[in-house]
């Protein structure tokens, strides 16, 4: 039976994602599970990669889009003990999530308890992850610990703000003054980035300490700023490049900032035990694999508990896809847009 799917035959804006109706669905191999995708995530990383600018998905040629995806098992190839069919599994899959099914290693996907919402469960690979090790795996943060978020009410950034409140963090974050409210309902301080210096603000409203630690996904230039608002000791975690990836910064500026990062990490006894790391969710997955599971069961759970509240803005066809890229563009989204394959839109078009 042949199934939907997003694919683009070349980089560039919204305008090059395409509807293919592919032949299927396909069979699974020896050691992968065919899932019948029940959301997908949208998110900038997926932007990022359409774009061509993602270093780690450069072809070949036609992708199909969606950094993550939740679903049902439907069939499972020769050598899978689990998951079992019909168990509803989540997967960071990086590229293949825009579709009505999809092919997965058996060993890369968590299962995901009964019970859970999947427009929930799909904020969990990526977002809710990479805030999770962020605050967790790099370095112990006591209860109390003041840290910086920067791009507070974008996807990853509202997570990180949600899982500073269950670990009693204490936490700032920078946002357009549009997407406050977003921020202070995390229960962190809303600094609009527009108005005047955010170094300066963290400092005022540290008492001039600053911060045991920053996140920072703007890379670039702009690591130095948020490197500028750590207390003594503080740590800088950089996880993006956005600056870079939408053409503002060039790749030369981008990789002085990365520079300056390890400058930073190798050497923090120069800048008054100041340290800096950047974090990559797939290079930690492909390094610690037992603890990307590890940590994605402990968040299902923190979520079949209700101890955390992914913001899922939006539920809308997969047919939208083309919509969906210009508003997360367009910047302030402020949660997570989720994407229904199997949901119609009637007439069935990309940009309803």
């Amino acid at each position: 039976m042949p199934y939907r799917a997003i694919r683009s035959a070349r980089f560039g804006g919204p305008e090059v994602l395409e509807l293919a109706v592919l032949p299927g669905p396909p069979e699974p191999g020896a050691g992968e599970v065919l899932i019948k995708v029940q959301a997908a995530g949208a998110g900038f990383t997926d932007t990022f990669i359409r774009r061509g600018r993602y270093p780690d998905v450069k072809g070949p040629l036609p992708i199909t889009l969606g950094y993550e995806l939740v679903g049902t098992v439907e069939a499972a190839g020769p050598g899978v003990a689990a998951p079992a069919v019909g168990q509803m599994v989540a997967d960071l899959c990086v590229i293949g999530g825009y579709a009505q099914y999809a092919l997965r290693p058996a060993a890369g996907v968590v299962v995901v308890p009964d019970g859970i919402d999947p427009a929930e469960a799909v904020c969990i690979p990526l977002a809710y992850l990479t805030g999770y090790q962020m605050l967790t795996r790099l370095r112990a943060l006591p209860s109390g610990a003041r840290i910086l978020v920067v791009g507070a009410s974008g996807t990853v950034g509202t997570a990180l703000l949600d899982l500073a409140r269950v670990m009693g963090l204490r936490a700032f974050g920078t946002c357009a003054r549009r997407n406050m409210p977003v921020v202070e309902r995390l229960g962190a301080t809303a600094i609009d980035y527009a108005d005047g210096d955010f170094v300066a603000t963290v400092r005022r409203l540290t008492g001039g300490r600053g911060v045991d630690a920053a996140f920072d996904a703007i890379g670039g230039a702009h690591f130095a700023r948020s490197f500028a608002t750590l207390a003594k000791g503080g740590l800088l975690v950089g996880y993006g490049a956005q600056t870079m990836a939408t053409g503002r910064e060039s790749l030369l500026a981008a990789g002085l900032g990365m520079a300056r990062l390890k400058l930073w990490g190798a050497a923090p006894f120069l800048f008054g035990g100041r340290g800096a790391v950047f974090y990559s969710i797939t290079a930690h997955r492909t390094a610690h694999p037992d603890a990307f599971k590890t940590d994605m069961a402990t968040l299902f759970d923190m979520l079949r508990r209700r101890e955390i509240h992914p913001i899922v803005v939006d539920r809308v066809p997969l047919t939208t896809a083309r919509a969906v890229h210009a508003r997360i563009d367009a910047g302030g989204v402020g949660g997570k847009i989720v994407l229904l394959p199997w949901a119609v839109a009637e007439p069935v078009r990309l940009d309803d």
